[in-house]
């Protein structure tokens, strides 16, 4: 037994959670106390005044433009809010329907039968039935699904809440708006990691009232949070990838290249939509996605460690021990949290980029040291594994270097990533260049990154598996993946911070604020746009352990001693699975294509038929752009999230779980690479356009300004990005999660039913 005891670990983990929960409402307190104002009288109906009191440091501002972007933010949040609920609408009834499937496949696997049976690995015990598994992972799955659901929404409702208020904190100097903006951002990473660990807590001890003994059934049933989640984060990226992108597309088509118009111009019908779309997508989405992977991630280790001796020998806190550490990366993250806001002091615009990756190698570092307290009071010296059939003896500073492999593994992934695609760095710098010969030489050398910057992650997750693996059996590949995760707070607040200085940007043009302001948080939104694509390096790292994680525990569940890739049922597993990320990233990619093409359409003709609107004298119809983006998405995101969702129904119960396990290797090895090339190429072409746009020193000046040619360049290999960054790339990683989660859980099913044509034939 390990030093804590039961009771202590039972306090612990719910005290983490509201500790996360209370520092991110107390974040939140901060950004609202920010911008709140009277005085001025009732000028608008919204609930976020956000009229300044008094003369801004700068004085150039006035009232009017303060109301402008009360306004513009109030416009986004709406469309943004309505978008959501539609969409949820949709999910409400995949998650009632899906959770009927898994209720009566589950409950079939023993003819719906309400006797108690031997239990599956510990075969002296007598387990619950069946039929309370299917019921109790029913029950886990809506719970996922809600948590995911909640998170992605809290998640845009304070990106919105924060947006303008970061517009007219840029008045006052950069750092006070990178401050608002990290706020903003840290609100939602706490929200999401104290969310997901209360309610996988609440929920194992609200089972436990019913299991009792029989942990085997209790740790299975709750693999169905990891499927909830991971399956509302699936149609939450890919709709709200195609919302945002076939805004994106459009506006940036017809404004910066045919008319030659700023980024996010009033003039510009769809510059609405855009905003909205960077919520919906990137904010609601990537909390959904990182949401799916905790989930999953933990419920994975929950599962393997409940066949081995932590298990059978019912040390409650051993086996806790992935939510005790997620608890102490809630504190690690606090702490790393007030570097960046209250500690240090951002004054200068080069300072901005260097803040932001300091917060990745603090929570790396202070990290490392909660695990190492943690193993050593959490885990007994030594204990078993479960191993494939054989049990595997393990002492506690195996899992701490499993832990900590991960989490490392997952800086040097970050850090790789923002080599490749931060404008501070050559590679960004060539794609750049390559412009000045037009978009084909800028397409090809974009396309030339993305594929280089897969190596060393490829690397960096190769030496992480084969660490743990031979540490620590799946058990240590599962709480390796938790390490990568275990700062998520964090990795989100970076995140959701690139989001939120992009829409304060936007507000910023479209209220017509100084060109000084813009300068200011164009500033705020490059540095973002490296965090983001660090974020969903952080994303697909963690989702391949994740994956892997969980593969090993649906080969241990399904029955499978070993794999062998040369048994035909397999092979041809293998082959379907690696295509799996190319057939879905055809159907993202012209799903944004054809949405777009509405989106330019509607764009030019705005632009042709509607009388002084390149003047400024006539407003665009803002609606019509938002309801092309709202529809295309929610009708395009239903074809690939049946691909995901059946493929591993049709796999197990069609052809068995042999060639199940080939789909799912297939689909790991295939959609990390497409996924990581994918969002590093975009995110190079993004930076690189705004490179030139920033005209930062002799380089960038020679390539710009707006409206050159080179610049015309760079804005189509942009748009190219778009989809491959923000709804292809992004979604691959829930695609290869998804699969494992979905064959896990219902790998019961498919060990007694499965293989129906090979048992016909």
């Amino acid at each position: 037994m390990g030093v804590l005891s039961e009771g202590l670990t039972q306090i612990l983990i719910p005290v983490a959670a509201f500790i996360g929960l209370g520092f991110a409402l107390f974040q939140w307190f901060l950004v609202s106390k920010v911008k709140v104002s009277g005085g001025y009288g009732d000028y608008s109906g919204y609930k976020d005044r956000l009229i300044n009191e008094g003369e801004t440091e700068e004085g150039v501002d006035s009232l009017e433009v303060s109301i402008k972007c009360a306004e513009i933010q109030n416009a986004i949040s709406v469309g943004a809010t309505s978008f959501l609920f539609t969409e949820y609408k949709y999910l409400g009834i995949f998650t009632a329907v899906f959770g009927v499937v898994i209720f009566l496949f589950l409950g079939s696997v023993k003819g719906f039968s309400t006797e108690s049976e031997p239990c599956t690995y510990n075969t002296g015990n007598i387990c619950k039935p069946a039929l309370a598994n299917a019921l109790f992972t029913t029950i886990a799955f809506f719970l996922g699904a809600l948590t995911s659901v909640l998170s992605g929404f809290l998640g845009m409702k304070i990106a919105t809440y924060a947006n303008a208020r970061t517009t007219l904190e840029a008045r006052k100097g950069v750092g006070k708006a990178f401050i608002t903006a990290f706020r903003s951002g840290a609100v939602m990473g706490f929200l999401l990691a104290a969310n997901g660990l209360l309610v996988l807590w609440v929920s194992i001890n609200l089972f436990k009232l019913y299991y009792g003994d029989d942990w085997e059934g209790l740790y299975e049933s709750i693999t169905g949070y990891g499927l909830g989640g991971s399956s509302m984060a699936l149609f939450g990226r890919v709709g709200g990838g195609i919302y945002t992108k076939a805004a994106d597309v459009g506006a940036d088509l017809v404004g910066k290249v045919e008319r030659n118009i700023p980024e996010d111009d009033p003039r510009n019908p769809a510059v609405i939509a855009d905003n909205v779309g960077d919520n919906v997508g990137d904010i609601a989405g990537m909390g959904s996605d990182l949401f799916g992977s905790y989930a999953e991630s933990s419920c994975a280790a929950l599962f393997v460690a409940s066949i081995s001796s932590f298990g059978i020998s019912h040390d409650f806190s051993a086996m806790s021990y992935p939510l005790i550490v997620s608890s102490m990366g809630i504190v690690v993250c606090l702490i790393t949290t007030l570097f960046a806001t209250d500690l240090f002091e951002i004054k200068r615009v080069s300072e901005i980029e260097p803040t932001l990756k300091r917060q990745l190698v603090i929570s790396t570092v202070l990290m490392t040291a909660g695990i190492a307290t943690v193993t050593f009071f959490a885990l007994p010296s030594e204990f078993t594994l479960f191993n494939f059939g054989t049990e595997m003896s393990v002492k506690n500073w195996h899992l701490f270097f499993c832990v900590a492999i991960g989490l490392w593994a997952g800086l040097a992934i970050g850090y790789t990533t923002e080599y490749y695609t931060s404008s501070a760095y050559s590679p960004v710098k060539d794609v750049a260049d390559s412009c000045r010969t037009g978009a084909a030489t800028n397409v090809i050398f974009g396309l030339a990154l993305g594929y280089k910057s897969v190596i060393i992650p490829i690397f960096a997750i190769a030496i992480a598996i084969y660490v743990s693996f031979s540490l620590a059996a799946m058990y240590g590949i599962s709480v390796s993946a938790l390490g990568m995760l275990s700062t998520i707070a964090t990795g989100l607040a970076i995140d959701a911070y690139g989001p939120i200085s992009d829409n304060a940007g936007g507000i910023a043009e479209m209220a017509g604020m100084s060109h000084e302001i813009r300068e200011r948080t164009d500033a705020l939104d490059a540095a973002g746009n490296t965090t983001a694509a660090i974020g969903k390096g952080f994303a697909i790292g963690s989702a391949a352990l994740v994956s892997l994680a969980l593969f090993g525990a649906f080969v241990s569940r399904a029955g499978i001693n070993t794999v062998d890739v040369l048994t035909p049922k397999v092979f041809i597993g293998l082959l379907v699975g690696a295509m799996l990320p190319y057939w879905f990233s055809a159907m993202t990619m012209k799903s944004v294509g054809s949405a777009a093409l509405k989106m330019v359409e509607e764009v030019r003709r705005q632009f042709n038929t509607i009388p002084g609107l390149m003047e400024g004298r006539a407003k665009p119809d803002y609606a019509t752009c938002v309801k092309i983006s709202t529809d295309a998405s929610l009708r395009e995101m239903i074809p690939p999230g049946a691909l995901v969702m059946l493929t591993p129904l049709i796999a197990g119960t069609l052809f068995g779980v042999e060639t199940l396990a080939g789909v799912l290797a297939g689909s790991l090895v295939s959609g990390v690479q497409v996924a990581i090339s994918a969002s590093n190429t975009g995110g190079a072409w993004d930076n690189a356009k705004k490179y030139i746009e920033a005209g930062g020193n002799e380089h960038a000046k020679s390539l710009g300004p707006k409206g050159s040619d080179a610049h015309k360049a760079a804005v189509i290999g942009d748009t190219i990005g778009d989809p491959l960054k923000d709804t292809s790339g992004p979604s691959l990683n829930i695609l290869i999660k998804l699969m494992a989660v979905e064959s896990l859980v219902f790998a019961p099913f498919f060990a007694a039913h499965g293989g129906l044509l090979f048992k016909l034939f």
